[in-house]
């Protein structure tokens, strides 16, 4: 996959905002916000389990097992031979590392539901440099509202009359989230609402910010994530993210695998400041923030020209 880019549309970015990330350790985010997709972490750590405890029994009837495999299987493993012994061997070693492979894909898929999501959320909120000047700002696909709290958090701290919508495909999940926002001490900056996230239930210029964390590469799945369906559905939300946002608003994305879809469709919305962050490892593969600013006013035909600081363009294509 390649981006059709001009040497002289690629810039240096300035500086983000900056916000100061609260003191808060990975136990107190998961107190309030819990944790999603339990049974992906259970079926990690069962089957970690499983090949930890059998890497064990082949160390400890290591003979006993190559004496069997001469005995199942004699024209493969001829009795005194070395190749039973190097078979029960291979075997243990793939058990005991597909143990340890399994654990640290446990680990990483817990500390990228709490506390990595936390702090891409400030990561994020940085991406807007003030906030008191914002009245209106959407969270797409909120979930458990990790990010809807922290743009909340930033509203309040800026003194800003502003609110912030939440917006789930779930009824429950926005009870919950409200719940959460309650929590935070944030309540009276927070609105959910349930809505098709293909058709925002917004009018066209409407919100000076919206973001969304980890939630796009999942509009589609139903046809696979691979498939052009899936991604037609994931830029048409794109296009209504767009679509909701004010001339001049900011839009900040976090999303794994699919970064270069969203830039060239950016690009093709005549979207401007596109920035692609370094690469994050989250759930087990690569993620990116990618911001943009909606031009504030329509750009002359054949003037418009897209900005990208694409510091790590090979890693995002490759």
């Amino acid at each position: 996959m390649s981006l059709a880019i001009r040497a002289h549309a690629l810039h240096s970015a300035p500086k983000m905002g900056k916000t100061s990330p609260p003191n808060r350790d990975w136990t107190q985010i998961y107190a309030i916000y819990g944790m999603d997709q339990w049974h992906t972490l259970l079926f990690l750590l069962f089957n970690a389990f499983f090949f930890s405890l059998l890497s064990v029994l082949f160390l400890l009837y290591f003979d006993p097992f190559c004496s069997f495999l001469e005995w199942a299987f004699p024209l493969l493993f001829a009795a005194g031979g070395g190749a039973a012994r190097f078979a029960a061997g291979f075997t243990g070693c793939v058990a005991a590392l597909s143990s340890v492979c399994l654990f640290v894909a446990a680990g990483n898929f817990f500390y990228s539901s709490v506390a990595l999501q936390h702090e891409m959320a400030q990561r994020i909120v940085g991406h807007v440099n003030d906030w008191s000047s914002v009245k209106l700002a959407l969270d797409i696909g909120c979930g458990r509202g990790i990010l809807l709290n922290s743009v909340a958090t930033q509203l309040k701290k800026t003194g800003s009359s502003g609110r912030v919508v939440g917006l789930d495909r779930s009824k429950r999940t926005t009870l919950s989230t409200l719940r959460t926002a309650t929590m935070e001490g944030v309540g009276e900056y927070v609105t959910c609402r349930e809505g098709d996230v293909r058709s925002l239930p917004f009018g066209d210029n409407y919100f000076d910010v919206v973001v969304s964390a980890v939630f796009l590469h999942t509009v589609g799945k139903e046809y696979g994530h691979r498939t052009v369906e899936a991604a037609a559905e994931r830029m048409r939300v794109l296009g209504e993210m767009v679509r909701v946002l004010k001339p001049g608003g900011m839009g900040v994305v976090w999303d794994l695998v699919h970064v270069p879809e969203y830039v060239r469709r950016l690009q093709e919305l005549k979207m401007e400041d596109i920035r692609v962050s370094e690469r994050v490892t989250a759930f087990m593969v690569s993620s990116h923030i990618v911001s943009f600013r909606k031009p504030s006013q329509q750009p002359i035909p054949g003037m418009g020209e897209v900005r990208l600081d694409w510091r790590f363009f090979n890693q995002v294509i490759n």
